[in-house]
């Protein structure tokens, strides 16, 4: 029975190979990214006895691990996404919980310093009051200046990042590299597929996709190639390229990743889409960058607003106002590889029309273009650059000093850096000019009905501004300033002259007088007080259509919205990714109580095969006895 016993035989080793895999599933249950594996059996090659065949037992032709290659790369591209989400969800909580405090918020500190200007002009000539005011204005750009030292405190977080995953990524790409030489060997010298090792390389990839988005193409059905960016090799081969972080070309401060080349480094920051490193770029681009330049155009306003009426104002020295803000000034960077000399400067000059967008200045053959940072989207401007004929674009004055080659860009930062200058220009609280320079009055041998208002400043700076006049009505629809001119009136239309304006209502006669006084003996009214505090809540920003103080309340509120919207992506992604993973585990997973069947059935198949070696021994050894007698 020599062919029993080989059968026999045969049985026992192709069940100790299952018994093994089976041992080797269950001890691999909990290990990340083990796909279970299962011995395919196949009947060795049969017999011939006369017309018939008889079997020769059993093989193990192969150890197959359980893999649905689409259902991989489902999983790998949801991971991918639910990590850029999570990420962006994360980091932009850190601005949320900054800035929705109620009572350490922009609102918050904005409503306190309204109150004081209320406070100046209910008493202004209280020096207690002048202090609250400054106080709160210094408290003012405390904060704002406290907002965006803590946004640039995120800015190089995610610099750290760069550099810790860039390492990383590095590392895990070379080990692939190596596992794609060492499984190509090993097919080599079994023509079977080292299992263990085509896991471990895509529980790599795996890693490296939920730190930024990668492709995967297959190569002699052993070798997997991994790119990134766009369309760039990090693993060919046996070859694995570096991930590194390199300087920003228009920010010193700032990095971005790149992909090592013989030729040198390769910027993919902005073609990664997926992944922590993607959520990262994401939020830098989508919410920081945008918060940091809102910040400094709210700023911009609060100064300009401030200090346009400020300076219509009188303090309590007789001394026409100041600046009440100081603030930063519009940041041009150049690119680093530029080769021209020119030196563009920048000034706003309309608060209203600026925005929370950078700007990208580029010589082109056809001359200077203006586009968004961030979208590329071109941005019309006119003029041609010089001092006498300034580019005007976005709010923006820009003169071009120098000479330009082509290709030159620069980096316009309208409002980035208005906060990191932003603060009281004044220090001394009777200089807080809380009165108007001029008053009016009327002559008490006026005997029509018309009525003077108190005045307002149009310009400050004009040299007459407080020298006196007299309005002298010549008929009822006539009258001439100081006795010159010869103008008409009509009732309630603004009377202007050397930086100021009035306004007569009703019918005056012939003779009425009005005067524009010098309102140094009123040092102490209220009337530029009260339109400081107006000044918070005109409409400024956006083509005049909002205040500084809606477009804080918005800012907050946009914040938010983009922390929830951020979350609620990052939930539903969580779903989704739970379901892929399932799904994938439902194929590769280990399931134990499956695991546990199998052992009793191949350790049952064991002790028949070793019962059948058995039997054969005994039929042949009374074969052998039968022989001897």
């Amino acid at each position: 029975m020599p062919d029993m016993m080989s059968t026999g035989i045969s049985g026992l080793r192709a069940l100790q190979r299952a018994l093994d895999t089976t041992s080797h599933n269950i001890a691999n249950a909990n290990t990340e990214g083990f796909s279970r594996q299962r011995v395919d059996f196949q009947a060795r090659v049969p017999s011939q006895f006369g017309s018939g065949w008889i079997g020769n037992g059993v093989e193990a032709a192969s150890v197959r691990r359980a893999y649905d290659q689409f259902l991989v790369a489902q999983t790998r591209v949801s991971g991918g996404t639910y990590e850029r989400l999570n990420e962006f969800a994360a980091q932009a909580e850190r601005i949320n919980n900054m800035v929705g405090d109620s009572s350490t918020g922009l609102s918050a500190i904005m409503q306190r310093f309204a109150n004081a200007l209320q406070g100046v002009a209910t008493t202004p000539a209280s020096i207690p009051a002048r202090e609250t005011l400054l106080a709160e204005g210094a408290q003012l750009a405390q904060r704002l200046t406290a907002y965006d030292n803590r946004l640039a405190v995120l800015d190089r977080d995610i610099n750290a990042r760069f550099r810790v995953e860039a390492s990383d990524i590095s590392s895990i790409a070379a080990n692939i590299a190596q596992l794609n030489g060492e499984i190509t060997a090993a097919y080599e010298r079994s023509n079977q597929a080292p299992n263990d090792l085509l896991d471990q390389r895509d529980r790599l990839i795996d890693q490296i996709s939920s730190k930024l988005n990668v492709s995967v193409v297959p190569e002699n059905n052993t070798v997997l190639n991994v790119f990134v960016g766009n369309g760039q090799a990090l693993v060919l081969g046996t070859a694995a390229s570096e991930i590194t972080v390199v300087q920003d070309r228009f920010d010193p401060e700032r990095q971005q990743l790149a992909l090592q080349t013989p030729s040198g480094p390769i910027d993919i920051s902005q073609n990664l889409s997926g992944g922590a490193l993607g959520g990262l770029i994401d939020f830098r681009r989508e919410m920081l960058d945008p918060a940091r330049n809102s910040l400094g155009r709210m700023a911009n306003a609060v100064t300009v607003q401030m200090n346009a009426q400020h300076r219509a104002g009188m303090d309590l020295s007789g001394a026409l106002g100041g600046d009440f803000f100081r603030v930063g000034a519009v940041q041009i960077s150049p690119a680093n590889n530029n080769t021209g000399t020119a030196t563009p400067a920048a000034t706003r000059i309309d608060v209203g029309s600026l925005t929370e967008y950078d700007y990208v200045l580029e010589n082109t053959a056809g001359g200077m273009a203006l586009q968004r940072a961030d979208t590329g989207e071109p941005v019309a401007m006119t003029g041609s650059g010089t001092v006498a004929d300034p580019y005007l674009a976005a709010g923006l004055s820009i003169v071009t000093g120098g000479a330009a080659a082509v290709g030159d860009r620069f980096m316009i930062r309208p409002t980035r850096a208005a906060v990191a200058g932003f603060g009281l220009a004044v220090t001394d609280a009777s200089r807080v000019a809380a009165a108007a320079p001029v008053r009016t009055s009327s002559s008490v041998a006026n005997t029509g009905g018309a009525t003077v208002s108190s005045g307002e400043v149009l310009d400050a700076s004009n040299p007459a501004l407080r020298t006196p006049a007299t309005i002298e009505f010549t008929s009822a629809t006539t009258y001439s300033i100081n006795g010159s001119g010869s103008f008409t009136y009509t009732s309630g239309s603004p009377i202007t002259q050397n930086g100021w304006s009035i306004t007569v209502t009703g019918a005056p006669a012939v003779g009425d007088q009005f005067s524009v006084l010098d309102n140094s003996a009123g040092r102490g009214d209220n009337r530029n007080a009260l339109l400081l505090a107006a000044s918070l809540a005109a409409p400024a920003l956006d083509n005049g259509t909002t205040s500084v103080a809606a477009a804080i309340e918005r800012f907050t509120a946009e914040v938010g919205l983009q922390t929830r919207s951020a979350q609620t992506n990052r939930d539903a992604q969580a779903v989704v990714n739970r379901d892929d993973i399932a799904a994938r585990d439902s194929v590769s997973g280990v399931n134990l109580d499956e695991e546990a069947a199998n052992l009793l059935r191949y350790q049952q198949a064991y002790q028949a095969a070793a019962k059948v070696i058995a039997i054969s021994s005994t039929l042949f050894d009374s074969l052998l006895g039968a022989f001897r007698r």
